[in-house]
């Protein structure tokens, strides 16, 4: 047990250990099939079994002692400095793939068509001869054959609709448990919930749209491989995200969370608020610019 004025001493962990194998399966068999070999796929699936019972174990070993009230507010605390630091690794993972797509636009791709200062003129003089860069590319060899891009107005226009109204709906649940109205947080909680898988379900729609008609797809250049990198990971994100919404809630419904004992809530609204302000940034500079 804690008070206010102790550290909580958490048992021996086995979880850690079990995450850590799971890990080595998953990387072991994704390696493996990133070379060409099928005996991968077992390694593979055996790891993400293993990180789905490792997670399942842990969180729900934490949920029990945050509910038994054994936490003391420096818990708390680093809980807080815990998901503010992972929401900072999200940032400078996504913000790697932005800058290979300003890269490529501002930087790489001017050069070889000719344009700046330096060796770019002679670059398209040698290596790519009459190369006349324009974006979207999929570069001078034309990687992937012709295309069409993916316009901003249609399910992408919709999605950014649908990503800015569950961040209203996800708010409003947070005011709801923060004035100690769980039945209302849960209801909001779902429309959020409702409204992110939603989108995911759109955004399968709007890759099916992409490869089958528009022939846009990975092997596309540069401008294919980056837009699934930085919109296939923000889907995988958007997915995770709902999971959590959805547990949160399926927690309020059992009576968990009260107006001063609510972070893992407001841990998921910051995640769900960071995937909504990069889906911005995603729609300005993947779909618009």
């Amino acid at each position: 047990m804690s008070t206010a004025s102790d550290y909580y001493v958490p048992h021996v962990a086995r979880w850690p250990i079990v995450g850590s194998v799971g890990l080595a399966l998953f990387f072991y068999g994704f390696g493996n099939l990133l070379n060409g070999y099928d005996s991968g796929k077992p390694y593979l699936y055996a790891g993400i079994a293993v990180m789905v019972i490792m997670m399942i174990g842990w969180f729900g070993e934490v949920i029990r002692e945050s509910e038994s009230g054994v936490y003391s507010p420096q818990v708390d605390t680093s809980f807080r400095m815990g998901m503010m630091w992972f929401i900072f690794s999200e940032v400078m993972f996504f913000a790697a793939f932005f800058g290979a797509l300003f890269y490529a636009r501002i930087f790489s791709g001017p050069w070889i068509g000719g344009e700046g200062g330096g060796g770019a003129p002679l670059t398209n003089a040698v290596l790519w001869q009459g190369h006349d860069y324009t974006w979207p590319s999929n570069g001078p060899d034309n990687l992937g054959g012709s295309y069409e891009a993916m316009g901003w107005f249609g399910l992408p226009l919709l999605n950014t609709l649908i990503l800015l109204a569950s961040g209203v709906t996800v708010t409003i649940a947070h005011h709801a448990i923060q004035a100690g109205n769980r039945k209302k947080m849960v209801i909001w909680l779902l429309a959020t919930v409702s409204l992110g898988f939603l989108f995911v379900f759109f955004q399968a729609e709007e890759y099916i749209h992409a490869y089958g008609e528009l022939n846009l797809t990975m092997e596309t250049g540069i401008y294919g491989s980056t837009f699934y990198m930085l919109t296939g990971f923000h889907g995988f994100h958007v997915t995770m995200g709902a999971i959590i919404l959805l547990i949160v809630m399926l927690r309020g419904m059992r009576s968990h969370f009260s107006a001063s004992n609510h972070f893992a809530f407001e841990a998921a609204a910051w995640y769900w608020h960071f995937v909504d302000v990069v889906w911005l940034g995603l729609f300005i500079f993947v779909y618009i610019l």
